[in-house]
């Protein structure tokens, strides 16, 4: 099994242990700030030590004591490690450390700015050895999500997760809804005799609704859409996508249409997850769905 190791440095509210977790949601298994001596160890016989991941990122800096003498030293025992090095403007990093109200952990007796300086020239050696060296300053969380992908990702085995969730406007909107579409002027099986008591997972409310020609518009309309866009999402390195559905009471069309485009979905080789939130909700004096 052939296996890659990335050790992360640079400067303090550069990004690193951002991009840890980056480089953990792209499949590696990563430390941040261990001691140097596990560090070495942990590089060293990570086949031992870690035997079920061949993928390793560790984050190192200037908060371990003996940090520029001894790092360089951890890396020559692991020859073959990737050397990335994070950094920023002054002006940046100045921002990132008043808006986040941390300390630098150079400058706990001095300003910021000296703090920062003292680390650059304690850390330009590692910068010069650096197989990369990457500046933040002009990046968000997700450039920096979307370059680590790119460049250092195996075959991504976690794809996009889409939940698909029917629900009733009456009880609220769904929270952590990414797309929310209403179906509420299709046809009600509710006021059908015999239909009422029934939820849309039953065969006779999914052959009424079936039978309108609206229903299999926007079914084929919602999947056109999704097919332009799951792509987009995945090219972003999306994790999750939750898209509701909505009637009024959550019981017979958003859960009919939740599970023909689940059902859709699934074609396309996608992890879709279907929830009925509302479907068993007693019923009222007003319309259930």
């Amino acid at each position: 099994m052939t296996r890659r190791t990335v050790a992360i440095t640079g400067l303090s509210g550069s990004g690193k242990s951002t991009a840890a977790k980056c480089f953990e949601d792209a499949g590696y298994y990563c430390v941040d700030n261990l001691p140097l001596e596990l560090l070495a160890q942990l590089l060293a016989e990570h086949e031992t030590l870690v035997p079920e991941h061949d993928r390793i990122a560790v984050v190192a800096d200037v908060r371990s004591p003996g940090f520029a003498e001894r790092f360089p030293e951890v890396l020559e025992g692991s020859p073959g490690t990737v050397l990335i090095f994070f950094e920023a403007s002054d002006d940046v990093l100045v921002r990132r450390f008043s808006e986040t109200r941390r300390p630098h952990p150079l400058a706990l007796d001095r300003t910021v700015v000296e703090g920062i300086q003292a680390e650059r020239e304690i850390l330009s050696p590692l910068r010069a050895r650096a197989d990369l060296v990457v500046d933040t300053g002009e990046w968000s969380v997700h450039d920096l999500r979307q370059h680590i992908f790119r460049e250092y990702a195996a075959v991504v085995s976690s794809q996009l997760v889409v939940s698909v969730t029917s629900f009733g406007f009456k009880f609220g909107i769904p929270k952590g809804a990414d797309l929310l579409f209403d179906v509420r002027f299709l046809p009600n099986p509710y006021f059908v005799e015999g239909l009422r008591a029934k939820a849309g997972t039953d065969p006779e409310v999914r052959g009424f609704l079936e039978s309108e020609a609206e229903f299999g518009d926007v079914l084929a309309k919602l999947e056109e859409f999704l097919e332009f866009l799951l792509p987009r999402y995945e090219r972003e390195n999306r994790s999750y996508l939750t898209i509701a559905i909505g009637c009024t009471g959550g019981r017979h069309r958003s859960v009919a249409i939740a599970e023909a485009l689940a059902r859709s979905l699934r074609t396309t080789k996608r992890s879709v997850q279907v929830n009925h939130r509302d479907v068993n909700r007693g019923t009222t004096q007003w319309p259930e769905s």
